[in-house]
């Protein structure tokens, strides 16, 4: 069974292109009977079963897809955002179209061939091949903006669509909307369908659905122009508030199901770092056995030097974490400036689940022991263990076997309450079934918001091309973002996917207040002159004999990857590490490769360039 899927793969694969030019020009290939394929049960879920294999996200979205954003340092960042490095469309490499024309084929074979197929069977499959497609196109709409696209197998004498004009956003995104209808009407949410909860099922559909809603919403609310032309929204299809709506709705459609519920607090640790799924709380996940698909380095990507990024937590990101009486940190009155020994007390648990604090162990040597703060992987002070497996053992071996959760069930209640409260839905109710629900669940007793906390206003507010903004109950809009923090921080770059939405990228550029740093861990007077203690481990900042792993070396450069103390406004210093990062809104969508665009303008000249990006950046 396993090498006819391969075979099935490598077939798939050939019809489509890993260039520009291979899709323009290859010719339709027919290894596998095209003429009668695609007419049983047994080939549809083959078939489909290819897809989850190449297209699910892996171990690594974790980590890598939340490394470049406002509350998460790291060693390194991609050249994209790295001041100083010319990025431009000859850095980009081609895009690829193979995912459309493997779906396409699909499609078109189910009609030719799918005839005896029973019709809930032939519907949910159908519905399977168009949740991709909407999938796929999100993920291509999202970079890209204006995009090609074709509901056809396209065939080399398609010039008109293959050299044409890209789709306009909106068109395209409406596209999506279709797809995504169809497929939450006819996938099935039957059980043998959430059996492990890999296979495509009507909730995973709805999930993704309630998240890509609630992003092109919330992006056209917060943006005033399509960034691939610079020019205003035409709203000729969905407007924001009729996207906000099908949010709501597809997130209802889950919540309403019986079948999903929160995990309970003991629980929550084990949610990242156990190889079986929870079945009450993973929508979609991907479980990893030795025997079977093999193990991942999940948790070497948090702590080597040869592979990852090292990522840290910053402190506005330990200051989104609440007080366990429901009420912020008052940072403007210098409450966050405890030392790491005190300021995990009190706190929200998962503040303790997701960054390393004190009495957090690890195994080593055989014994279950305090694991300490190493300098070399905390570029703050700050480490985190989310997802990291409790045995020094994988720091090193790149052998987890913890599972990935793609879709939770906590994101299903936080799609649904933002986008009620945009819709001007929100209420106390609201609140109680979504946010009382895991602000309890993680000991904090929960407050319905009446008053907006001055330091997240500022924080969404202060110094930012578009500024923080709601349709809805300002102080519930902004404890929605806190909370999509604290509960989502880590998991396939949800936190850079909001930060597009709101249209506040540029977060990442201010980070540290425009120290050109991000801000770490608060050191007293007594801390920097004579050291600290964590972890039963003794610290020292600043220069001496003792750099390495228990020594923060202080550099006055401020030069990349350099330290520095900024003095706090109520007396000692906050540890900074130096990053420069850029941003330009004509960044929220990547430029199209010079490769593709040099083969498009030999048939089609008039062929545009997304806004912006005829000279790169630097």
């Amino acid at each position: 069974m396993k090498k006819f899927v391969n075979i099935i793969l490598g077939v798939a694969a050939a019809m489509g292109l890993s260039s520009c030019e291979a899709f323009f020009t290859r010719e339709p290939i027919n290894e596998f009977s095209a003429e009668t394929y695609f007419s049983t049960e047994a080939e549809l879920k083959m078939y489909t079963d290819g897809m989850i294999n190449d297209w699910m996200p892996d171990y690594s979205e974790p980590s890598s897809g939340d490394m470049f954003n406002d509350l998460i340092a790291t060693k390194n960042s991609t050249g994209y955002l790295l001041e100083g490095s010319e990025y431009g469309a000859s850095k980009r490499s081609a895009w690829s179209w193979t995912w459309l024309r493997r779906i396409n084929f699909m499609l078109e074979g189910m009609a030719k061939n799918g005839g005896n197929i029973p019709e809930d069977i032939y519907k949910h499959y159908e519905g399977v091949a168009k949740f991709w497609r909407a999938y796929q196109t999100f993920d291509r709409l999202k970079t890209y903006g204006n995009i090609p696209w074709t509901p056809k197998y396209l065939q080399p004498t398609d010039e008109d669509i293959l050299y044409g004009e890209r789709l306009d956003r909106e068109e395209a995104f409406h596209k999506i909307v279709e797809d995504l209808k169809f497929a939450m009407e006819y996938v099935s949410g039957d059980a043998q369908y959430r059996t492990g909860q890999v296979y495509i099922n009507k909730y995973v559909v709805c999930t993704f659905a309630s998240r890509i809603f609630l992003y092109e919403a919330s992006f056209r609310s917060n943006y005033d122009k399509n960034p691939s032309t610079n020019q205003p929204w035409n709203n000729m299809y969905e407007k924001p508030a009729d996207l906000y709506r099908l949010a709501a709705d597809a997130a209802k459609v889950v919540m309403d199901s019986g079948f999903y519920k929160l995990a309970k607090s003991e629980e929550y640790p084990n949610l990242f770092l156990g190889q079986k799924l929870n079945a009450d709380e993973v929508i979609w996940g991907l479980t990893y056995d030795s025997q079977i698909n093999g193990v991942h380095a999940l948790s070497r990507y948090y702590y080597s030097d040869s592979m990852g990024d090292t990522p840290s937590a910053t402190k506005e990101m330990v200051n989104m974490f609440l007080k366990t009486d429901g009420t912020p940190i008052d940072v403007k009155a210098g409450e966050g400036e405890k030392t790491l020994n005190d300021e995990f007390a009190n706190r929200d648990k998962r503040l303790g689940w997701t960054v390393l604090g004190p009495g957090y162990k690890v195994l080593t040597s055989g014994e279950m022991k305090l694991m300490p703060m190493e300098c070399n992987y905390s570029m703050t002070g700050y480490m985190l263990v989310k997802w990291l497996m409790p045995n020094r053992v994988n720091f090193l071996s790149g052998q987890d076997n913890n599972s990935i959760l793609i879709y939770r069930y906590p994101e299903v209640l936080l799609n649904y309450a933002e986008a009620k409260n945009e819709l001007g839905e929100m209420n106390e109710t609201v609140w109680n079934e979504t946010v009382k629900l895991l602000r309890e669940r993680a000991g904090v007793t929960s407050i319905y918001p009446t008053v907006a906390d001055p330091w997240l206003k500022d924080y969404y507010t202060v110094g930012l091309d578009h500024p923080f903004k709601t349709n809805g109950n300002e102080a519930v809009a902004l404890e929605l973002r806190r909370e999509r923090v604290t509960e989502l921080i880590l998991e396939c770059g949800l936190r850079q996917f909001d930060l597009y939405r709101y249209a506040q990228m540029d977060l990442c550029e201010r980070r540290g207040y425009g120290e050109e740093a991000w801000t770490g861990i608060w050191l007293s007077e007594a801390d920097v002159a004579g050291g600290f203690t964590f972890q039963e481990q003794p610290y020292k900042v600043g220069e001496g004999e003792e750099l390495g792993a228990w020594t923060y070396p202080i550099s006055t450069t401020k030069a990349n990857g350099t330290w520095s103390l900024k003095p706090a406004e109520h007396g000692g210093y906050y540890l900074m590490f130096h990053y420069k990062l850029r941003w330009e809104d004509k960044m929220y969508v990547y430029p199209i490769s010079q490769s593709d665009l040099n083969l498009i303008w030999q048939k089609n000249p008039n062929f545009k360039q997304n806004d912006g990006w005829d000279t790169p950046i630097k």
